[in-house]
């Protein structure tokens, strides 16, 4: 069932990648319901809300995991979210490949460290948070060469998005409970124990990873500052298709005719973490530390990611990337979030809650606010 519906999105993802510019004639739709204004943004919020689920939720399988350095958990992710975009690209028959837009792909990364230093909660809403500000600002003003895209009701747009921004300022300030696993039976396949004494001391456990032996103090500045920066990087990761987008209808471009772009940045990602995996195992001496348990969580992490990737790009065919980043960044984060401090109890205490409950209300009303600007 799940890949009938991986195949059932990718089929979604044909009707998501043409956006239209103000000058092109309107194409017919496949979908029949497509004829109205209202019709196509409840498809772009039910997209939305598709894509904010799996999107948080994508790394819950490896939270109770133990990955190691994280290196081959992400190299397997990659290679799941590379062959699912296979299966969309072969069943849609998909135009000519851009590689312009594997960009997006490369720039696709960190996520295991920001886990291990404040927690799947914490890590996901202060990188949604940055990355909402550089993906609605770059859509909003027309940054990197792409159109500016504008809304019916910009101050109340502007509005949203300062809350969304405001509820990540407000996570600074909740505190984490991040257990570092220490379970005997994780035990690395192919990590030699005489080597790994030898690299590190005798007094650490095989399944160290460098962040898990800093100070709880240390530990938290590192994970703001990496998730401050993944999420600025994951905010720049769709620009290289808004700009081939932008750049589509134009018979002077190199870009001309370009429908599909979904297999483009999965590919940039899948080759980017093969490069670092390969780099990775050479600066082991070819040991690796391959976490068996981690293969399973992988796929269904990369799968998640997939279908999120793809319902994102159905959601910015009926709305627009200015509407759907605070939604999507903020609303994703809050689900994580959920996650966190539901099942895996990462925060504790009634002044952590409050501060918490607060930045929650915050990215509900942002993602309101930026949706209700469309109309």
């Amino acid at each position: 069932q799940l890949f009938i519906s991986i195949v059932f999105f990718k089929a979604i993802g044909s009707h998501c990648i043409r956006v239209k510019e103000p000058h092109e004639t309107p194409e017919p739709s496949n979908f029949p319901l497509n004829s109205t204004e209202s019709t196509r943004f409840a498809y772009g919020i039910a997209a939305n809300m598709v894509a904010v689920l799996f999107y948080g939720s994508a790394l819950v399988p490896v939270k109770r995991i133990e990955t190691g350095d994280g290196m081959f958990f992400q190299w397997v992710t990659c290679a799941a979210i590379w062959l699912t975009s296979m299966v969309g690209y072969l069943v849609l028959q998909s135009t000519k490949f851009q590689p312009f837009a594997m960009l997006g792909g490369v720039i696709w990364a960190t996520v295991v460290t920001v886990i291990k230093a404040i927690g799947i909660s914490l890590g996901f809403l202060i990188w949604g948070s940055s990355s909402l500000l550089m993906g609605w600002a770059s859509a909003r003003f027309g940054w990197f060469g792409i159109a500016a895209q504008g809304v019916a009701q910009p101050v109340l747009n502007y509005c949203g998005a300062g809350l969304c921004l405001l509820s990540g300022l407000l996570f600074f300030f909740v505190k984490a409970n991040v257990e570092i696993q220490t379970n005997s039976e994780f035990v690395p396949l192919l990590f030699d124990q005489r080597t790994h004494l030898g690299s590190y001391g005798c007094g650490q456990t095989s399944s160290e990873f460098w962040i898990d032996v800093v100070g709880p103090k240390t530990r938290r500045i590192v994970g703001y500052l990496l998730a401050v920066l993944a999420g600025l990087l994951y905010g720049s990761a769709l620009t290289p298709i808004l700009y081939i987008k932008n750049h589509s209808s134009s018979p002077d471009s190199m870009f001309y005719g370009a429908t599909n772009y979904g297999i483009n940045p999965c590919c940039g990602i899948f080759a980017t973490s093969t490069i670092y995996f390969a780099i990775y195992c050479a600066a082991m001496n070819n040991r690796p530390r391959v976490y068996s348990r981690v293969v399973l969580p992988g796929i269904v992490s990369g799968l998640m990611w997939s279908i999120a990737t793809y319902c994102w790009f159905l959601a910015n065919n009926y709305l627009s990337s200015v509407i759907t980043f605070p939604i999507v960044t903020a609303g994703y984060g809050l689900v994580a979030a959920l996650w966190g401090s539901l099942v895996f109890k990462e925060i504790k205490g009634s002044a952590n809650f409050l501060i918490f409950s607060i930045a929650s209300c915050a990215v509900l009303a942002g993602s309101l606010m930026t949706a209700i600007s469309k109309l």
